[in-house]
């Protein structure tokens, strides 16, 4: 699951235990909805992807069904389709949206879509950005200050097991030096061709964890570079990524635009006491990780900045445990999902009243 995913996944179960059922109505190739036991995906047939927006015309009927049974509908944005879906069937019932980016790449599409959305953000109840720093730094959310509620993404630790000794001691003998680690989604947006320009002239290993579509860019760039210490290990299951984050020296995050909104994968480094390498492009990332108390972080592109603070943390490893350290800390008093659940819950009760 990528980061909006496990956002829901939080919310909805964080909400069952309180008393608060939910259904997710989303597109897929698989129909079969699913029972994860305290709430159900329902999802309809993807029929047609434009510019990485999925469109479904079972959609309309299976989100009318299931809005009359709610009492409040949460959106997550962007999803320029669900704006149609909310027109077209005009539930009458209060909404909230989740404003997880501004729409950075389809830059000529955005124009022609700037009318719906702002319609559509007008006529939702609330909009949660997940940071102050998006809030301030987003033409969008300024258009709609009014109504902009800002509830930080939150992990619950329970939901991650401990390693296993076996794979500990896998990746213990693979890897036996102090690692650096990036774990998401191979996507433009995420900086990983400044990763590797940065590792140029380094000896420290990066592990690279995820899969996407810049992946065979990446790998051909690491090969002219010669960079034999960077290694792409695709995607992990959930036991191996548990035992990667426990035995990590740092976490490195080195995307470079607005489409990277927060970072889930930074909120895991942290609540594992990792130290945190960013860079400050004006969103959640520079929420998450605080320069030179949780991390560093440096200018975006610049590969030499980050070089340095790697090679920082690498040679003053009483440094990187004291940062590790603040991020935890940081984490439990900011970023758990009982903190996050709280708040989504108490907007919903005010709204649905």
């Amino acid at each position: 699951m990528g980061g909006v995913e496990e956002l829901i996944n939080q919310i909805c179960s964080g909400a069952a235990k309180r008393g608060i059922s939910s259904d997710v109505l989303t597109t897929s190739h698989d129909t079969t909805s699913v029972d994860f036991g305290d709430h159900v995906h329902h999802r309809v047939k993807l029929d047609v992807k434009i510019a990485s927006t999925a469109f479904s015309m079972r959609a309309f009927s299976r989100f009318a069904a299931l809005s009359k049974q709610a009492d409040l509908i949460h959106y997550h944005f962007p999803w320029p389709f669900a704006d149609l879906v909310h027109f077209a069937t005009r539930s009458g019932k209060p909404s909230i949206v989740t404003y997880h980016s501004d729409i950075v790449r389809q830059r000529t599409l955005n124009e022609i879509y700037k009318p719906l959305r702002n319609r559509f953000l007008g006529s939702v109840d609330r909009i949660v950005a997940t940071s102050p720093n998006y809030v301030a730094t987003s033409d969008v959310l300024q258009r709609f200050r009014d109504k902009v509620e800002i509830i930080p993404i939150g992990l619950d630790k329970a939901s991650y097991p401990e390693p296993s000794e076996e794979r500990l001691k896998h990746w213990r003998a693979r890897f036996p030096q102090p690692f650096f680690l990036f774990v998401g989604n191979l996507r433009y947006y995420k900086g990983l061709h400044i990763l590797l320009e940065a590792c140029r002239g380094t000896n420290f290993p990066v592990l690279i964890v995820g899969a996407g579509p810049v992946e065979n860019v990446l790998r051909q760039q690491a090969g002219r570079l010669a960079l034999g210490h960077v290694h792409f290990l695709g995607p992990v299951d959930d036991s191996d990524k548990i035992a990667l984050l426990t035995l990590c020296h740092a976490l490195t995050f080195p995307s470079h635009l607005r489409s990277e909104a927060f970072g889930i994968s930074l909120l895991e480094g942290a609540m594992f006491s990792k130290p945190l390498v960013t860079a400050e492009i004006g969103t959640g990332t520079s929420y998450v990780n605080i320069d030179g108390e949780t991390g560093f972080v440096v200018p975006a592109c610049d590969s030499a900045a980050l070089r340095n603070a790697m090679a920082r943390l690498y040679n003053e490893p009483e440094l990187a445990i004291r940062l590790g350290t603040n991020a935890r800390m940081r984490f439990e008093k900011c970023f758990t999902a009982e903190r996050m659940v709280d708040s989504y819950i108490s907007l919903y009760r005010r709204l649905a009243r």
